[in-house]
């Protein structure tokens, strides 16, 4: 255990740094995106506002390439209207997103909207998940939060199973400010540890959901123990076609483009909008509200509550668009818990869930995982050698495994084999730890060869 966190810390650790790094950050996102965009986003509530169709109309026309996405009406009196488009000027899987006054029917602007988010929130969003990289770059994600989950629990065994003969909590959760040197840092690095860890698993364990090659595997898990979302039926002709329910991934923004588009004629097909909206509201569907556009004439408006926060309301309804009646519908209370679950974590992970206090809270992790982070890394080199040739502070002395009974080193080989396989990442990188540590002890056997006079506990294995 204590090889396998050296080894990790050493190598792995700079991911999971530039992780917190990126979170701390995003921590910040919504503040950030109501500030920049503060003249589009707020408006001055000035009497009754403009039906939803004719602020449609002048989104339009300010925006007359692409089709209609999504519209989203005012959540607050002094909300601003969004109207969503495609757009062939902004990255794949984003859109375009048109402000609009709903009391004047004036324009307040334009900007690409990824997912939810506006785009400086969509590029902190981003930067986070995958540095701007694309599909290359949400590896590094992946394997940050594929390690975190190890590190901590390995280190969490390391240091209660030191502090074995004093249980004091003091010992356990407190540092030693006496201690000298590399001790005291050490002492700072574990206690740090051991408060930080429900967050880190936590984060870890979300992370994953997110992840390209884990995240298969848990959609999977879930799908096979029912732990989806119910899905909502858009379809007007019987068929089962229909829209995600509330159980999926959520995440940063939805890490998706926000829908298929359509033509113009469905704003005021039948009962048209306004009617569509009515009828929602009707249901007993509360703001904030998203508006999203049936992909043919077949198909039904479907209008989705968008609270993430607590208490959180998400109910959904399809509404027939040619006479207002309410087609299907999913009441978020009624949800299997598990998929409850899955949407209160994933909010949480993202800082939606609890609104400041949920901010602060990650802030608070992303800060003490970068202290540890760095702490273990002035461990290690306070670790370095003082005499010899040998750089950097040697791995944990190698050979526990020969140790093991036969049945609990099978027992150790299928766990890991099995492990490795459900988290992808860390099954390859596992591999490339133990291939490097056989490279060294080659090298280190090479050492005793040409040296044999050499003191055993000065080889350089690591």
């Amino acid at each position: 255990m204590l090889r396998l966190h050296f080894y990790a810390g050493v190598l792995v650790a700079p991911f999971i740094l530039v992780a917190a790094v990126t979170g701390l950050v995003y921590t910040a996102a919504p503040q950030i995106e109501r500030a920049v965009y503060a003249d589009e986003l707020t408006v001055e509530p000035r009497g009754a506002q403009l039906p939803l169709s004719e602020q449609f109309a002048v989104a339009r026309e300010a925006h007359p390439d692409g089709s209609l996405v999504e519209i989203r009406p005012p959540a607050t009196p002094d909300s601003s209207t969004r109207v969503v488009f495609t757009d062939a000027d902004v990255p794949e899987n984003s859109s375009r997103a048109v402000m609009v006054d709903p009391y004047t029917g004036e324009v307040l602007g334009q900007e690409r909207q990824y997912g939810q988010w506006l785009g400086v929130r969509a590029w902190l969003n981003e930067l986070h998940s995958n540095l701007h990289l694309g599909t290359v770059g949400r590896y590094y994600s992946e394997l940050a939060a594929s390690w975190l989950w190890v590190v901590v629990l390995g280190g969490l065994a390391l240091w209660f199973t030191k502090r074995r003969t004093d249980r004091r909590a003091r010992r356990l959760l407190l540092p030693e400010q006496s201690a000298p040197g590399r001790r005291r840092t050490l002492s700072w690095h574990a206690t740090l540890g051991v408060w930080l860890a429900v967050g880190a698993l936590f984060l870890s364990a979300t992370g994953l959901t997110w992840s390209r090659f884990a995240g298969e595997h848990v959609a999977e898990v879930r799908t096979a123990l029912s732990w989806t979302g119910t899905t909502l039926t858009t379809s007007l002709d019987g068929d089962d076609g229909g829209t995600s329910g509330h159980g999926g991934h959520g995440g940063h923004g939805g890490h998706g483009a926000s829908g298929a588009g359509t033509s113009d004629d469905v704003v005021s097909r039948g009962v048209g909008v306004d009617g569509v909206l009515a009828a929602a509201r009707a249901s007993g569907l509360q703001d904030p509200l998203l508006l999203t556009a049936p992909v043919d004439d077949a198909s039904a408006w479907t209008v989705a509550e968008k609270k993430r926060s607590a208490p959180t309301r998400l109910d959904s309804v399809a509404v027939d668009p040619r006479d207002g009646s309410v087609v299907d519908e999913i009441r978020f209370a009624d949800e299997p818990i598990a998929a409850k679950l899955t949407r209160w974590t994933i909010d949480a992970h993202v800082g939606v869930l609890f609104g400041l206090l949920n901010q602060l809270v990650l802030a608070a992790v992303a800060l003490g995982l970068i202290a540890v982070t760095l702490l273990g890394y002035r461990s290690w080199w306070q670790r370095r050698p003082t005499r010899g040739t040998a750089r950097v502070g040697r791995a944990p002395a190698r050979g526990t495994w020969r140790r093991l009974s036969p049945g609990v080193l099978v027992g150790v080989v299928l766990v890991t084999l099995g492990v490795g396989w459900f988290v992808p990442l860390l099954g390859v990188s596992l591999a490339v730890f133990l291939l490097l540590d056989l490279v060294l002890a080659a090298r280190a056997c090479r050492s005793a060869a040409d040296e044999p006079d050499r003191p055993r506990e000065d080889l350089p294995v690591g």
